[in-house]
């Protein structure tokens, strides 16, 4: 008797045992797979780099004197800074899309390969997953001025005063603007002369030394250059290059803002509201979308059940605006244009292995394991 009530209590205790061991070991081994993997798909940005002149006018000291003493009209008298842009290029980076999150479970999931930066690279697949491209600074690289060193600011024609005689007391008479502005273009009609008198020489065998020729009339261009921006003022210039960023929705509109141009302060980014805007606009390819809106359906019922996307990436036609006019395009693959459809299901077997263009999210190759 006291054997049976034993036996009859190892009966209770030992499937209790069984079961309580069975989950202990159902939590030990239970994959970590099973509660998902997140990545993302890419999204495509817009690089665009710029070249910049900026253009400063100073005017000459002598302007309002110009056409009365040389007969040059329309000297301007007014100081002016401006910027043109010189060059555009138009680049593509990629990123993750946080409007394309997603979780792959089950076996889907431990057999993701990822790019660096969380993007979607590829199924079972042995193939190395490089580094993105290197992050590019937009930082604004500035050029020395193309300037040829001279400055109103150190020119001087004619003496400031001029020394008295007998009829003043020897009082020394400060020289006026008018009598400076005469000397000036005496001396610009006397480098003129000087010119044709060297020309004539040469003509007549008067100056066998060619190079001390050479030299005395070259000076005396720079002469008459240098004087007669006391008339018509100076313009220098300077070269800037900047970079802008720009990530287009997914349904872009007509033309978005990428950067403004300042004559004050140069290109300036979009939120400066002191610039004239630069627009930057993309013409999708309507004909791909409709053809991938009809394709991306389905017919298997558990499509899209492991949680395993990719995208087929649109094309579009890339432009940037500056005052009406397009000053660049390029055509290119925007990934976000496109459409987002499930890997199929049997593809996610394990038997297959499947790679993507880490850039666009798009299928790169399918083979068997």
């Amino acid at each position: 008797m006291k054997y049976l009530a034993i036996l009859v209590c190892l009966m209770f205790v030992i499937p209790t045992y069984g079961q309580r061991k069975k989950k202990d070991d159902e939590a030990v081994v239970t994959p970590a797979y099973v509660e998902g993997i997140a990545y993302a798909l890419p999204r495509t940005g817009i690089k665009v780099h710029v070249k910049a002149i900026r253009e400063v006018f100073v005017p000459g000291p002598y302007a309002a004197y110009a056409e009365q003493l040389l007969g040059i009209t329309n000297a301007k008298n007014r100081a002016t800074t401006s910027w043109s842009i010189s060059e555009v290029k138009i680049e593509t980076f990629s990123e993750p899309d946080p409007e394309q999150v997603y979780k792959a479970m089950g076996d889907g999931a431990f057999m993701l390969n990822l790019a660096p930066n969380g993007c979607l690279a590829g199924i079972n697949s042995d193939a190395i997953v490089t580094d993105l491209p290197a992050m590019q600074s937009n930082k604004t690289f500035q050029k020395p001025d193309i300037d040829d060193g001279f400055s109103f600011d150190y020119f001087t024609d004619t003496p400031t005063y001029y020394p008295g005689d007998s009829t003043n007391n020897f009082r020394p008479s400060r020289v006026s603007v008018e009598q400076k502005a005469a000397e000036a273009a005496k001396r610009i009609l006397n480098c003129r002369m000087n010119q044709y008198d060297l020309a004539a020489l040469r003509i007549d065998g008067e100056y066998p030394d060619g190079k001390a020729y050479e030299v005395s009339l070259e000076e005396l261009k720079r002469t008459e250059k240098n004087y007669i921006t006391l008339f018509v003022g100076r313009t220098t210039y300077k070269k800037e290059s900047y970079s802008f960023d720009y990530v287009p929705e997914s349904k872009p509109g007509k033309g978005q803002v990428i950067f403004r141009i300042s004559d004050e302060k140069g290109l300036v980014s979009a939120s400066d509201l002191s610039g004239k805007p630069v627009m930057i606009e993309f013409e999708q390819d309507q004909n791909l979308v409709k053809k991938y809106a009809g394709e991306v359906e389905s017919q298997n019922p558990a499509a899209g059940k492991k949680g395993v996307y990719y995208r087929m990436p649109g094309v579009a036609t890339v432009r940037i605006i500056n005052d009406m006019n397009v000053i660049a395009t390029a055509r290119t693959t925007i990934a976000q244009f496109g459409s987002v459809a499930p890997v199929p299901e049997e593809l996610l077997q394990g038997d297959c292995a499947v790679e993507f263009h880490p850039e666009t999210g798009a299928i790169k190759s399918v083979s068997i394991k």
